[in-house]
């Protein structure tokens, strides 16, 4: 790493309404230790993320289901009870005590799951695909081990109002919870993403075909969490050009900069991008620069006058690092 560029992680930025002291970020890891029944944070979460809280420094939690139904990972926590808010008030709690700051990722597993992890009810998504569910490659964590997923139906248009409202609500209680703000994760293949990639959205309504209707859902989340947040409360995590659980689309550089450029109008506290070298938590592309960001970082400006900032490749950094990060940004770097 140019020495220059590495001593500029340890100088200050302003993310959104965060005065962060340095740009290390711990990125979303799964660790499947929420309390059983009912994903609720314990003692083994309230340690994990005190252990890795920084003095200014930002952590981005864990993918947190926004209800029951969203659930795809069994031991996953959510924020849809009174009891998971309360869990996560003491991980917040360890965090601010060292003056680190957290953000709630808010996530819906769409086809993702097995009925084992939402009581017997039938995983949704944007479109049927008997093809992920009968892939033996594909496997979700269920209560008795991997397994493969089940098959999932297609959402009604009557029901995605309620379940934007489920993302509203969630927001609402990462506030109760003491959140600093909420990242959504509308990558790896999960809900969001399903609705905005044509290989998963094969639907003929209005959230279906163009570039403008596929994203439609992930605008009228993003809205609904801004009217609890404000813009610079929240994030978006995106994957372009993605290819966990079987996602693909036509044209995705197109797809993901129509995103971006939506997303300007919300001024977001940060965009999160996966880049395409890395597969789930595999690097499938060791030496492939960070292509994601480059191009969007040409649309996205954010809030910040802030330079974009990539993380190195996976092998330079700890993996809480290993998805590249781009700070908001006016094009320059």
């Amino acid at each position: 790493m140019n020495r220059k560029k590495g001593l500029k992680l340890f100088t200050p930025v302003e993310l959104g309404s965060l005065n962060l002291k340095h740009r290390v970020v711990m990125a979303p890891l799964t660790r499947s230790r929420s309390e059983q029944p009912g994903g609720i944070p314990g003692d083994m979460m309230v340690q994990y993320y005190s252990d890795r809280a920084s003095d200014g420094g930002l952590t981005i939690g864990e993918a947190t289901n926004i209800s029951l139904t969203a659930r795809g990972w069994y031991g996953a926590p959510g924020l849809y009870t009174d009891q998971q808010v309360e869990g996560w008030k003491r991980v917040v709690k360890a965090i601010h005590a060292k003056n680190g700051f957290i953000f709630a990722q808010l996530w819906h597993t769409g086809r993702s799951s097995h009925s084992d992890n939402q009581d017997g009810n039938t995983p949704v998504s944007a479109s049927v695909d008997a093809s992920y569910w009968e892939d033996p490659n594909h496997l979700v964590s269920a209560p008795g081990g991997w397994v493969q997923p089940s098959p999932h139906r297609a959402l009604d248009i009557s029901e995605i109002p309620g379940i934007v409202e489920d993302y509203r609500k969630a927001a609402t209680r990462a506030k109760a919870a003491g959140f600093d703000g909420v990242e959504l994760h509308a990558g790896n293949g999960y809900l969001l993403d399903q609705f905005l990639q044509d290989g998963s959205n094969k639907r003929t309504d209005s959230y279906g075909g163009s570039i403008e209707n596929r994203a439609r859902f992930l605008l009228e989340v993003v809205e609904a969490v801004t009217s609890v947040w404000g813009g610079d409360g929240v994030a978006v995590r995106i994957a372009p050009a993605g290819t966990w659980n079987h996602m693909r689309d036509s044209n995705p550089a197109a797809l993901f900069a129509y995103v971006a450029e939506q997303l300007n109008r919300i001024g977001l506290a940060y965009l999160h991008i996966i880049e395409p070298r890395v597969k789930g938590n595999v690097t499938i592309d060791e030496g492939q620069g960070p292509i994601a960001a480059e191009q969007l970082r040409k649309v996205f400006q954010g809030r910040s006058s802030q330079p974009v900032a990539s993380s190195p490749t996976p092998r330079n950094l700890p993996s809480s690092m290993a998805s590249p990060m781009p700070w908001p940004s006016d094009g320059t770097s």
